[in-house]
């Protein structure tokens, strides 16, 4: 299965991702950039320096492996060309340090447009539960 045909099977595993009934997938790391490469897929409205989706693997591996973390998921969102990777505007962090020490590790070429505290409620993400005493925090870039 070619790198890119990896995730396609997967956003589409809980029905046709295009359908907004269906509930967007939370991907692991692995699963996102892993053979990605597309400037489209993550931070695109990142100007005039766009990172490059390894950077962002990178900082959420690091993110991850933080002792107060349990996962980072990866919201999958788009897929607005047949040809290009499945798209994100938001990352989720399970985790029991607060929104403004977790916005600290984003560090300022990171830095989120806005913090959520919780899933959200006004689409639907595929099940996850989060361990007890940890929370799900995400992060959004416009």
């Amino acid at each position: 299965m070619s790198a890119r045909a990896r995730p396609l099977a997967r956003i589409n595993r809980d029905g046709d991702f295009n359908d907004f009934a269906t509930p967007r997938p939370l991907v692991t790391l692995e699963e996102f950039f892993e053979g990605n490469d597309d400037l489209g897929s993550i931070g695109y409205n990142f100007y005039p320096d766009q990172p490059r989706p390894a950077e962002f693997y990178e900082l959420f591996k690091k993110i991850r492996d933080k002792p107060e973390v349990a996962d980072v998921r990866i919201a999958v969102m788009d897929l607005e060309e047949p040809d290009s990777w499945p798209a994100t505007d938001n990352v989720w962090i399970i985790t029991s340090a607060s929104p403004e020490e977790m916005t600290a590790w984003m560090g300022e070429r990171f830095r989120p447009d806005d913090i959520f505290d919780g899933f959200p409620t006004h689409y639907s993400l595929e099940p996850y539960d989060v361990p007890e005493g940890l929370r799900a925090i995400g992060v959004w870039w416009d």
